[in-house]
């Protein structure tokens, strides 16, 4: 079994002795001494610690990324005549500074309010995808078609609103696994 410890000594020894050593030999032009650095002589465990607040630091962002790449699939589908969809711009690292998009502190989408927003389209799949999403707002829309069964997927959602749009066919069978669910 790997210790690993002293990770976060580690880590706290690279944020604590190396940014303020980076900061002063930049402000007084001072070159900074070699490093003799070398991942070949470093053992497992220490490779572990070096790479995993690395690898952990991209884990959000690309959570994030993805609901935006939901999101902008939805708003391709949508017809906007009011631009209210104008802000949502795909090559933003994340969809929270989009409006009518809020997200919680760690930047995953809570909360999608299109409600009496004059869109109209078809929902898509790429809607379930948004797997932290607690509020739907969609009434009073032009939306129509079937409603797709991956909102079935949405575990966390607590209020879905679709009513006063012009939607066909049954409620998917999916919706039973919405155990969160209080409005609907």
């Amino acid at each position: 079994m790997i210790d690993l410890t002293h990770c976060s000594l580690l880590s706290l020894h690279l944020i604590l002795f190396s940014f303020p050593l980076f900061t002063l030999y930049s402000h007084f032009s001072i070159p900074p001494p070699p490093l003799s650095f070398s991942l070949s002589r470093m053992n497992f465990p220490s490779l572990l610690c070096f790479f995993i607040p690395i690898l952990l630091s991209f884990t959000s962002a690309i959570s994030t990324n993805s609901e935006g790449n939901a999101l902008h699939a939805l708003r391709t589908r949508l017809s906007d005549p009011k631009n209210v969809l104008q802000s949502w711009d795909p090559t933003l690292v994340n969809p929270c500074t989009w409006f009518h998009v809020t997200c919680d502190s760690n930047n995953h989408v809570v909360r999608l309010d299109l409600g009496n927003s004059n869109i109209s389209g078809a929902l898509g799949p790429e809607l379930g995808e948004l797997k932290h999403l607690q509020y739907l707002e969609l009434y009073g829309n032009d939306l129509g078609g079937k409603i797709p069964d991956e909102l079935g997927n949405l575990e966390k959602l607590v209020s879905m609103d679709l009513y006063r749009n012009k939607f066909k066919g049954k409620i998917p069978k999916s919706f039973a696994n919405l155990k969160s669910i209080r409005f609907l």
